[in-house]
């Protein structure tokens, strides 16, 4: 017998001492309710430091004899909690799993999205809107190029070769000016267009997209949107005109009153601005001081667009007897009629691409 054998050193080497550790890991696999509390266990009693092990250190201080049946005692008892454990693991997490799916269970006959929703953009809903109120009328859109012969744009317009308007602080020129190629800066080229193309009489409508060279800020883009309306036929007067802005700015803000104020245009004779009555005040805050409108600047009214006869001139550059016909004309911004209508307060947000914006307008209705 080997001289550094100690019968109370070797102790937990004997079947009874070794039986006791595997029971007390069974029950405790048994007691685990999650794999957090297996792992636990585990470490107690499988681990580097579990009874089993720190029994296993001493088989060294065994005779030659009794070592061979302390090992296979104890092989025996990790191979045998070995086993527990793994069952109790494939249990317990099978379990967890099935908890884990009912928590989580979804109903896969309902209908989802499989995509992010978009949205109608504000300004193609409301030019759509803007167009229908027309159609109903029993008028036609009308569209023309972006990029457009200067001709079109300024002199069949009367905009003479030394207006302010045709030079490059206001205009973007597709090339060089000499080209005479211009993005157009207001919709009435397609009037123009109108006028040469069309049998009388014309009830055209024009919406599109514009350009000016603009600074990008809060109340300016370079590229925005106009749209733009023109009757040709005979006995045309500016009561139509009133008549017809009347319809719309009701048609768009409800019951609203407008009223045109006098103003220049070369384009047309006579030329007015028109102008809405401020839909927050309703004109109220003229006489009170107390309580001034922010929207109205507390004038009671709103401009909102250019408007008037059409001038003899441009009807005869277009090839129309303004003797027998007469016409008129009226344009404004989609941009400005949307802030109106949501209360947008920077065009900024109408041009960035953010889907929120659109969302957050219902596609341009109020």
């Amino acid at each position: 017998m080997s001289a550094n054998y100690d019968p109370v050193q070797v102790t937990p080497l004997g079947a009874e001492a070794v039986q006791a550790m595997v029971d007390e890991a069974l029950r405790a696999f048994a007691d685990a309710k999650t794999l957090a509390e297996l792992k636990a266990a585990r470490l107690a009693h499988a681990g580097d430091r579990s009874p089993l092990a720190l029994a296993n250190r001493e088989i060294g201080a065994l005779p030659p004899a009794a070592r061979k049946d302390a090992g296979a005692r104890l092989g025996a008892a990790r191979g045998q909690i070995q086993q527990a454990l793994a069952a109790r693991e494939a249990e317990v997490g099978a379990a967890e799993l099935e908890q884990r799916l009912a928590a989580e269970r979804v109903d896969v006959t309902v209908p989802v999205d499989l995509a992010p929703v978009g949205a109608v953009h504000p300004i193609t809903a409301l030019m759509d809107a803007l167009g229908d109120v027309f159609v109903a009328m029993g008028w036609e859109i009308a569209e023309g190029p972006e990029a457009e012969a200067a001709w079109l744009n300024f002199d069949a317009l009367n905009l003479g070769p030394d207006h302010p308007a045709r030079g490059t602080t206001d205009t973007l020129f597709v090339g060089t000016t000499e080209n005479n190629i211009v993005l157009r800066t207001h919709t009435s080229p397609v009037q123009a267009r109108s006028m040469l193309d069309r049998p009388l009489p014309i009830y055209v409508v024009c919406p599109g997209r514009v350009y000016r060279s603009d600074e990008f800020d809060a109340t300016h883009v370079p590229a925005f949107t106009q749209i733009e309306g023109l009757v040709v036929d005979k006995g045309i007067s500016m009561a139509h005109l009133v008549g017809t802005l009347s319809h719309l700015a009701k048609t768009m803000f409800g019951d609203i009153g407008v009223r045109i104020r006098p103003n220049y245009f070369p384009f047309t004779e006579p030329s007015a601005e028109l102008d809405l009555e401020c839909f927050v005040c309703h004109g109220a805050s003229v006489n009170d001081p107390a309580n001034p409108c922010r929207t109205c600047s507390s004038e009671g009214w709103i401009e909102w667009g250019g408007c008037g006869v059409v001038n003899p001139r441009v009807l005869t550059a277009c090839g129309i007897d303004a003797d027998e016909y007469s016409g008129f004309a009226f344009g404004m911004g989609v941009e400005r009629t949307l802030m109106f209508r949501n209360n947008a307060a920077d065009m900024r947000d109408m041009v960035e691409g953010d889907v929120r914006f659109s969302r957050s307008l219902v596609g341009g209705a109020r």
